[in-house]
């Protein structure tokens, strides 16, 4: 599915438009529920844990002074 031609996806669009054209909207609603839930517990596996804080890491926080301007009076 990486290298999908302009000619292939017409067809996946018309293959989709000939199965849904008889659905009323909660159908599809729950046909595109069916389709995408394994793909999303998939997407769920894949989520990277947050890693423990170390200590090791040494952190600095650099800030620049706050610049005043004076106007003309």
């Amino acid at each position: 599915m990486n290298n999908l031609t302009i000619e292939d996806i017409h067809k996946i669009r018309e293959e989709n438009a000939n199965q849904t054209q008889n659905m009323n909207f909660d159908d599809y609603k729950a046909q595109l529920n069916k389709e995408i839930k394994p793909l999303l517990a998939m997407l769920k596996t894949m989520k990277a844990s947050p890693k423990p804080y170390s200590f090791d890491v040494e952190h600095s926080i650099a800030a620049e002074q706050e610049t005043e301007y004076k106007t003309k009076k």
